[in-house]
């Protein structure tokens, strides 16, 4: 059978190099994992130099199944792209989308978590910015994290507004807690804990609905047998419950 052109293009986008990456985890002992260390639940970064969160736990986890230690790899949102295909880690998880930009470099493994962009502002905001149309005027103060989803979803949805982007992702919410901002648009579950942590000062807004669909998973370089290998892992976990157990831990911290 002949296969389509069209069809045969995609088929060898990402070339699934068996064994390779695997290999070299096996023979270096260590599984490197590329992240952000800056977006709650997910990843973060102590001022200890410490890495906790949802998915640092389940980093943890990949490797001890896969017989090795963890290296945690720091890369920021606007270099994740240019460090993976660098291959300065294995995989990169902690929050990371699913983008086809991304895929078009290596493959994901199976969704952990389905979320969408909403609004977080002032509390006493929470009623005012409920659609794109709200926050798309020439008075309201937008802010975002630089190089990512959030940014590139701004620039195209509120070109009216005013933009600001503020370099430190760990602390973009301040900018709206100390008035300097009015509102950010992010992922959904973001929003949920930093309205925990900003208890009484930041609120989702209340949107019917998000704005967008996405999906988090674990974006690991070119190699058919350890995307198999991350694929058990994750299907473990979440048929198991122990993912979810491992997330709603992580949304109770502060």
């Amino acid at each position: 059978m002949r296969i389509p052109a069209i069809l045969l293009a995609l088929l060898c986008a990402v070339p699934a190099h068996a064994g390779t990456t695997l290999d070299a985890i096996r023979a270096r002992g260590s599984l490197r994992v590329g992240t952000t260390g800056d977006y709650k639940p997910f990843s973060f970064r102590n001022p200890d130099g410490s890495t906790t969160g949802a998915d640092i736990d389940m980093a943890r986890g990949l490797a001890s199944a896969l017989g090795v230690k963890v290296e945690f790899v720091p890369t920021v949102w606007a270099q994740l792209n240019a460090d993976f295909a660098a291959q300065k880690f294995d995989i990169a998880m902690g929050g990371v989308t699913n983008l086809p930009p991304r895929a078009a470099k290596g493959p994901f493994a199976h969704t952990v978590y389905v979320d969408g962009k909403r609004p977080i502002a002032a509390c006493a905001d929470r009623e005012r910015f409920t659609s794109i149309a709200s926050i798309n005027q020439p008075a309201v103060r937008v802010v975002v994290n630089p190089g990512a989803s959030n940014e590139e979803f701004a620039r195209a949805n509120f070109p009216l507004a005013k933009l600001a982007v503020h370099q430190d992702n760990a602390t973009v919410f301040d900018e709206i807690a100390a008035g300097r901002a009015d509102v950010m648009v992010t992922d959904g579950i973001e929003v949920d804990h930093q309205s925990f942590i900003h208890k009484g000062t930041l609120c989702p807004t209340a949107v019917p609905q998000p704005f967008t669909r996405l999906e988090k998973a674990y974006w690991v370089q070119p190699d058919a047998e350890l995307l198999t290998a991350v694929n058990n892992f994750v299907d473990e976990q979440m048929s198991s419950g122990k993912w979810q157990q491992t997330l709603d831990a992580a949304l109770a911290q502060p």
